[in-house]
């Protein structure tokens, strides 16, 4: 929920900086169907059956990632979305060595205040002697604040490559390459 929020506020900072959120109707995208199909995945394994005990959700969470690759390659000629592509590529590495569960870090756990194992299947917890564990949940929002939860540099990257997708198609200042700048430069006297 954390990255929902801060998604929407990326989503809000487009105005703020001269764009137009109408101008995503143009945006063009393939196998736009791939991320809704990635997120049902990812919604039955963490909250239809959380507690199967079997490998199914495991290999199905790295799937769902699979899928989000397939999307993201498709459209790789937007550079917002090469940025995504890497966050997205980082965390699927990350859950992929670790049997399906992106590692987190005790201490970003502890101070997200979450706790351990609950026996049902978690997407994002701790897991001992995790392999590419730099990769994983190792950031944390803390517990008295609202949405407290961990995440990962690849959920960092992921979130500058929305912003930056989000505020090129919408033509905002911020983060534009297209767009000159509007500085004028002064004209330099001779001594």
């Amino acid at each position: 929920m954390l990255l929902v929020v801060a998604f929407a506020l990326v989503l809000l900072s487009v105005p703020l900086g001269g764009g137009r959120l109408s101008a995503l109707a143009q945006l063009e995208l393939s196998a736009v169907w791939l991320l809704p199909a990635a997120l049902s995945v990812q919604v039955l394994i963490i909250s239809v059956f959380p507690d199967e005990n079997s490998w199914l959700l495991p290999a199905a969470h790295v799937f769902s990632y699979g899928i989000i690759l397939v999307f993201l390659v498709v459209n790789r000629a937007h550079t917002g979305l090469r940025m995504v592509g890497l966050g997205v590529a980082m965390n699927a590495a990350a859950i992929a060595v670790n049997g399906g569960v992106m590692p987190a870090s005790d201490f970003a756990l502890t101070l997200a205040g979450r706790s351990g194992a609950t026996g049902e299947f978690m997407n994002s917890a701790f897991v001992g002697d995790a392999k590419l564990a730099f990769l994983g949940d190792i950031f944390a929002w803390p517990d008295p604040l609202p949405l407290h939860n961990v995440f990962s540099p690849g959920d960092v990257c992921i979130l500058v490559g929305a912003a930056i997708l989000l505020h090129q198609v919408c033509d905002s200042r911020f983060f534009n390459a297209r767009e000159p700048s509007r500085r004028r430069l002064l004209p330099i006297k001779p001594l």
